[in-house]
């Protein structure tokens, strides 16, 4: 077979799908030692990551997702590279790069919602250009990734590809080892958690309707939000305090060791979301012992199987009975906690990385 020059665009290593492109680096560095690897990095990312295996360098990549320079001074950059295959962690890409490639796809989310904190006209060109570029990538790339079958099915019928060219690697969640970290004013109390973005596909503006429902029976219950404050939580934050929605708490960004207290000491965790490519937040609760109350959208009982507790995201009088049946019957909550801990050991970061390794071997 032979050493390969494999390049992997690592450019989302320190975004939210950063976890995924950090694992397989990790296990990729540890089962392969043959190929030769070059990560290209964003400038500010070059010092935070350095390889472990000789074999692996990295690189600077000075061209931002979605911008012209991706388009054509990354594409100049890819071929003076002269690679025999580049792994594309993300599907933003220069279009016009014929080298051998595979390309991740983590889910079509960014085609069917909008962002408020966008610029809605821009947004939505860009929406349109994202399209072009996702059946383009698809049919131009020797095989595709996705984290779930519910994105591979997805991806088959919006870009009419061929699906044997498509593997589903599964991601997976590893327990947090920081110490827990008590999160300040919440010791003592009965709170929902959620950790993530706030984009309307999320689902927030319906948590906290379900949360406003629940307090006429719970009235000490809080609802405890987490994630890197930005407009989308600004805009949700006003709106509570406008309301006088009490007991709503937003966190802001955490630490390792405090979110591990969230999971382990939070009444249920809830993902409302409307659209998952693989639903990471969950797994990791599951792991850390937090009964899972989750919409029954898109990927989501793929992924949990029997091990969450669903309900119908649009509706939030099924949200909120979901949510209250966890709460108040305890042989319910405690299978949810056993079965969550058996689910998320049936997935491993090590098995994604070797998955990967078979794609990259059969397209070279």
């Amino acid at each position: 077979m032979g050493s390969k020059h494999i390049i992997i665009d690592a450019r989302e290593l320190r975004s939210s799908t950063g976890r995924y492109m950090e694992r397989l680096l990790h296990h990729l560095q540890a089962i392969d030692h043959d190929n030769h690897y070059t990560v290209l990095l964003k400038p500010r990312d070059l010092a935070g990551w350095q390889p472990d295996s000789p074999n692996f360098t990295p690189l600077a990549c000075p061209y931002a997702e979605f911008g012209f320079g991706e388009q054509l001074g990354f594409k100049r950059q890819l071929d003076g590279l002269k690679a025999d295959l580049v792994h594309f962690g993300m599907t933003q890409q220069p279009v016009r790069y014929h080298g051998k490639a595979v390309t991740t796809i983590h889910d079509l989310t960014t085609l069917r919602f909008t962002n408020p904190d966008k610029n809605r006209l821009v947004f939505a060109l860009k929406q349109q250009v994202y399209k072009h570029v996702v059946k383009r990538v698809a049919h131009k790339s020797a095989a595709i990734i996705t984290p779930s079958q519910f994105v591979k099915d997805d991806l088959v019928k919006f870009a009419e590809v061929d699906p044997d060219k498509i593997m589903v690697t599964y991601e997976a969640a590893e327990a947090i080892t920081d110490v827990p970290e008590a999160a300040t004013g919440l010791e003592g109390h009965q709170f929902l958690v959620y950790v993530g973005r706030p984009t309307p596909h999320k689902n927030l503006d319906r948590l906290i309707e379900a949360f406003v429902a629940l307090k006429a029976t719970h009235p000490d219950l809080l609802l405890v939000l987490v994630g890197q404050k930005d407009a989308n939580y600004e805009r949700i934050e006003t709106e509570v305090r406008q309301r006088t929605i009490k007991n709503v708490v937003f966190t802001g960004y955490v630490s390792e060791g405090r979110l591990r207290w969230l999971y382990e000491n939070c009444a249920a965790y809830v993902f409302p979301s409307l659209s998952e490519g693989f639903g990471l937040p969950g797994l990791e609760a599951m792991v850390h012992g937090a009964p899972v109350v989750a919409s029954n959208a898109t990927c989501l009982p793929e992924i949990y199987g029997e091990a969450a507790h669903y309900f119908d995201p649009l509706n939030v009088t099924a949200m909120a009975d979901a949510i209250n049946e966890v709460l108040t019957d305890k042989a319910l909550r405690q299978g949810l906690v056993e079965a969550g801990r058996r689910q998320a050991k049936k997935y491993s970061w090590k098995r994604m990385a070797e998955q990967t390794l078979e794609v990259y071997n059969l397209v070279t």
